[in-house]
């Protein structure tokens, strides 16, 4: 006999009142007094306990609300993107459903799609730097990548430190000096030129810790570059990849999209890397600036210039050899400038001697030939003294 079987024939065929009832079985009054008129109503199914659930649940997520989530979770997954609870949550505020985080969350876990992972670190316990302002200080590096077909390209990236603003995304069958400069001019023509610089030690971006590159210790055309725009240039630490953690963390995410969207040919994958820089940009929420995307927050202050100076202080030694007309060929801001020396001095050894936007030209000697104030806009620079 069960519990409410016996309280409710206590009264019924005993005689007891719901207070003796209540003190011989030591519960209360009211549910001797519900039990009974209970069995008035009902009979015999008053006996059985009834379940203690709401009939409604007004917080309970709508069917179609969690069939999204589950459909949203398995659509980036499988492109290879963020599939997380914060990615998830906005993507379902742009279509319109108003849920919250951790509703998200539930449903994930509720439904299996998440492990837990409880031997990962807190976020709450890294310490991290960002740059006050967009354009204060930008990320570089470049990582590799096998096409389908088994070829080997390089992908090289700019990156906003502060937002984390994607500035810059290409694939190249080989990174070198050139495409540095070449993307670094690109971005900074389109998004308006850092304060700084932060890169590795690669030969491509500093020639610091390589000893000499043409016998003479020159910069290189990066490094050169970033003196005449008046660029702080910042290098990590050897062999402490962390330094820029920024833009290492964005080869993690890329990576996993590549995996997912394989390209057969260098085009395809500029494409695929095209849509991701959008992508990236314009709708992924990021967690280090509090959920938003890297477009808004590079948007939403004032941006940092460089500060041009009156002195580079940029010196330069360059051997060469004038060329049948009377010429030295000298790069130069990116760009590849001829000096006029004269046809007279055709096939003489001659050493250009650089100081900022000036250069002189002299024999083995020490026989001025001519001077120059160099115009990066203009190809040939004619002399303005000649020896």
């Amino acid at each position: 006999m069960g519990k409410y079987e016996l309280l409710i024939k206590a009264v019924t065929v005993q005689g007891l009142s719901y207070g003796q009832v209540a003190a011989r079985y030591g519960v209360s009054k009211t549910l001797v007094h519900k039990l009974h008129h209970r069995w008035l109503q009902e009979g015999e199914a008053a006996y059985r306990p009834r379940s203690r659930r709401p009939a409604s649940s007004p917080t309970r997520v709508p069917a179609a609300v969690r069939d999204r989530i589950l459909a949203l979770r398995d659509e980036l997954v499988r492109m290879g993107l963020d599939a997380g609870r914060d990615t998830i949550h906005t993507h379902l505020l742009g279509e319109g459903h108003q849920v919250s985080r951790s509703t998200v969350w539930r449903v994930l876990t509720g439904a299996g799609r998440i492990d837990p992972q409880p031997q990962k670190r807190p976020k709450s316990s890294y310490l991290r730097f960002a740059a006050d302002r967009p354009n204060q200080m930008w990320q570089s590096d470049f990582t590799h990548w096998t096409l389908s077909t088994g070829a080997g390209v390089e992908i090289i990236g700019w990156i906003d430190d502060h937002s984390r603003y994607l500035l810059h995304l290409s694939a190249h069958r080989r990174v070198t000096g050139r495409t540095v400069t070449d993307t670094f001019t690109s971005a900074g023509q389109e998004h308006g030129f850092p304060a700084s610089t932060l890169t590795d030690n690669g030969m491509v971006y500093t020639t610091r810790y390589a000893g000499t590159v043409t016998g003479t210790g020159n910069p290189n055309a990066f490094e050169t570059l970033l003196a005449l725009y008046g660029i702080d240039q910042k290098n990590g630490l050897p062999y402490k990849p962390t330094t820029q953690g920024k833009i290492e963390r964005l080869w993690q995410t890329l990576k996993k999209h590549l995996h997912a969207q394989p390209a057969a040919t260098i085009e395809e994958l500029q494409g695929v890397l095209d849509r991701f820089r959008d992508y990236y940009n314009e709708q992924r929420p990021h967690r280090s600036i509090n959920r938003r995307t890297p477009a808004f927050a590079y948007e939403l202050i004032p941006k940092a210039t460089p500060t041009a100076p009156d002195d580079p202080n940029l010196w330069r030694v360059r051997y060469d050899r004038v060329d049948p007309g009377g010429k030295v060929s000298l790069r130069y801001a990116n760009r590849m400038l001829h000096l006029g020396i004269g046809r007279p001095h055709t096939g003489t050894d001659v050493i250009i001697l650089i100081h900022n936007h000036e250069a002189t030209v002299i024999d083995p000697d020490g026989t001025v030939l001519s001077e120059h104030r160099i115009d990066p806009e203009r190809t040939y620079q004619p002399a303005t003294k000649n020896g």
